[in-house]
């Protein structure tokens, strides 16, 4: 379906810079509500959590994101982009409200919805005018639904309930906002499509779609998004095992793969496994969803076990290598699920920090950004050094568990030189197998011979 014309949008009274309030200020919403600014529009972050607005309006970021830092303080000098905890007072005059907030995974997988319609009522009570209501949270099929129900309990205020699901990537996500592959908006009223028409038009002027639907598809868009980049990682991951047995080179398999236009590369690299808010939750949430239909998604199912059995792949080849575990210490790169982020959630680290201290090792750990975040995560299992190379003294062997840029370029000589014994465990393929081995270490990869 095409963006409603232009005239017909001016005809509904709206300017090209709109009043709008974004609830919850965690990465989801604060990226929309400050790129929303950054496009002229007047937004209004709230959340209930006042430490966290107090850190927003002294110009503190509580997520890293590349590039997010610098926009949220232009905007905010601009005064185009404020912080509150005040609800009402924020939806009273927006003329679209994007609720934002978490939707934690559930005892059986499912999405509790608890704090999205809490966020609905709220809203409800506070409608003063016409208001386009979004669903921004990744939500399960349905919940536009539930948030009509729930927001009509409480007001006789005209408003219509929107599905826009977000498509970002932690660590690109400003890019990906303000330059989208396609916005998928399910709408329910041609009123509702034409303001949101408005509001995406200066984020796809190169010709990427804006795609309108029912609310019940761009819910279901989402989870199956997610689903099959999480599908294609776990593939790969088995198809890397099968390489290790028969003696081929995964690299070489996914270039080859690749090469085909109806496969493509992205997300054929094989590595540790998937982690993040997105990937491991969406697909339980899929999977449950499913089975609530008397659907049993068995392909889905097969990829949450190669990812689950990903994750302690390294481990099971140090003690492959090493036999016992007890009283080494080993170094591991990287603790953020991914690259650009600080991001613990369902960290592959996690399981093979764990699985190392759970065999007697001890730990030294680095990641750029993500320290602080781990150490919430982790606590006292590991220790925490300032500089890569620290965490080499004495080691009997390198994890490289997030293919940060820092791990890429390296010291060989100088690696070696510190490290008791010179193996690495390469859980992202990011060095060569043949220059390691040149150099005299010990190298392990993910399918590689």
């Amino acid at each position: 379906m095409s963006v409603p014309s232009l005239p017909f949008r001016r005809a509904l009274g709206y300017s090209a810079a709109m009043r709008l309030s974004v609830i919850g200020s965690g990465y989801v919403g604060l990226v929309a509500g400050t790129c929303f600014a950054d496009s002229g529009n007047d937004v209004i972050c709230v959340d209930i959590d006042q430490r966290k607005i107090d850190l927003l309006r002294r110009g503190e970021i509580p997520i890293y994101e590349p590039g997010l830092a610098e926009l949220v303080e232009k905007n905010v000098r601009e005064q185009r982009l404020s912080f509150s905890t005040d609800l009402a007072a924020s939806v009273a005059s927006a003329q679209v409200v994007f609720i934002a907030v978490g939707t934690p995974e559930g005892e059986s997988g499912e999405a509790d919805l608890q704090y999205v319609l809490a966020a609905a009522r709220e809203i409800g009570r506070a409608l003063t005018q016409y208001t386009v209501v979004v669903d921004k949270s990744t939500v399960p099929v349905g919940t536009a639904d539930k948030v009509r129900a729930a927001i009509a309990a409480e007001t006789k205020v005209p408003f219509d309930v929107v599905s826009n699901p977000e498509f970002l990537k932690e660590g690109a996500a400003i890019d990906d906002f303000l330059k989208p592959d396609r916005v998928v908006i399910g709408a329910d009223s041609e009123k509702a499509r034409a303001l949101m028409g408005e509001l995406y038009a200066p984020f796809v002027r190169t010709e990427h779609p804006i795609l309108f639907m029912d609310t019940r598809s761009a819910e279901l868009t989402k989870y199956a998004s997610n689903a099959m980049l999480a599908t294609r990682i776990s593939f790969m991951n088995d198809m890397a095992a099968l390489c290790e047995k028969v003696g081929a080179d995964v690299d070489q398999v996914r270039k080859g793969m690749g090469a085909d236009k109806r496969i493509g590369y992205p997300f054929l690299f094989p590595g540790v496994g998937y982690g993040g808010s997105c990937f491991p939750k969406d697909v339980k949430a899929l999977v449950t969803t499913a089975r609530e239909h008397g659907i049993e998604f068995d392909l889905l199912r097969a990829v949450e076990r190669t990812n689950e059995k990903q994750k302690k792949l390294l481990v099971a080849k140090a003690v492959k290598h090493f036999g016992s575990l007890d009283g080494k210490t080993f170094a591991v790169w990287g603790l953020a699920f991914k690259p650009k982020t600080d991001d613990m959630r369902e960290a592959p680290s996690i399981e093979i920090i764990e699985g190392l201290a759970g065999k007697g090792a001890r730990v030294r750990a680095f990641d750029p950004v993500a320290t602080e975040t781990a150490r919430r995560a982790l606590k006292d299992r590991c220790q925490y050094v300032e500089r890569p190379y620290d965490a080499l003294e004495g080691v009997d062997a390198l994890f490289v568990v997030t293919e940060w840029n820092d791990f890429r370029n390296v010291d060989l000589g100088r690696m070696k030189s510190l490290m008791k014994s010179p193996v690495v465990f390469d859980g992202r393929n990011v060095y060569s197998p043949t220059k390691l081995r040149e150099a005299g270490f010990t190298y392990y990869g993910i399918g590689r011979p």
